[in-house]
């Protein structure tokens, strides 16, 4: 489901309120000067304690071979993510959510190899819920060991919400599950009801305290 919105009128307080209700903006394309809400029928969602991690991104995870660090390059992050052929990342896109950054509303999880941006994601904090917007890599596994991060600072913040959007092959092969809009509303409900703590999503973790964390029972 899809409802169309004159970007002009979009402010970040109004983006804040429709991820509330459940809704999320896209465009058409980067070149796109209009938005569009969605709010998918059937939502991918990520439990906390359910997260997969394979043997071998465990070992990644735990190598350190990434610095992970977040908020260092939140626009970084977003261009990056923009950067392929197809894109819903268009300018509006961009200027919403650096302002819901510079609000503290809006999160970036950074992987570097030798100083270098080679991965990571990002996504907005509301309550107890994070959603997450999108993710790239340009070095093998630097998103995943992103993920991860983002996993155990969630979990150590208390929050209880974690919103992928939609569910792909990637996604599920790191446990994210889909269910229906009024499982999801309800779960979101919940979420912004509680109290989380949004500095652990800064919290500095070396590989293996983020994967303690991440995958404790």
């Amino acid at each position: 489901m899809s409802r169309r919105s004159d970007a002009s009128k979009v402010t970040p307080d109004v983006l804040l309120r429709a991820y509330a209700l459940g809704l999320f903006p896209m465009a058409e394309d980067r070149e796109s000067e209009t938005l569009f809400w969605v709010e998918p029928k059937e939502r991918g969602v990520f439990d906390l304690d359910g997260l997969i991690v394979s043997r071998s991104l465990a070992k990644v995870v735990r190598s350190d071979r990434f610095t992970v660090r977040a908020n260092g390059d939140f626009a970084g992050v977003l261009d990056a993510c923009a950067d392929r052929p197809e894109t819903w990342i268009n300018a509006e896109i961009r200027r919403l959510y650096l302002a819901l950054h510079a609000m503290g509303h809006a999160h970036s999880i950074e992987a570097y190899s030798d100083g270098e941006l080679v991965g990571g994601l990002y996504g907005v904090s509301l309550g107890g819920a994070f959603f997450g917007e999108s993710m790239f890599h340009a070095a093998r596994d630097a998103s995943k060991v992103a993920l991860v991060h983002l996993v155990a600072r969630l979990r150590l913040g208390g929050f209880r919400l974690l919103d992928s959007q939609f569910l792909t092959p990637h996604l599920a092969s790191l446990g994210a599950v889909e269910i229906e809009r009024e499982d999801y509303l309800a779960r979101l409900e919940q979420a912004l009801a509680a109290t989380a703590d949004v500095k652990a999503l800064e919290a500095p973790l070396r590989g293996i305290q983020a994967l303690e964390l991440a995958l404790a029972r």
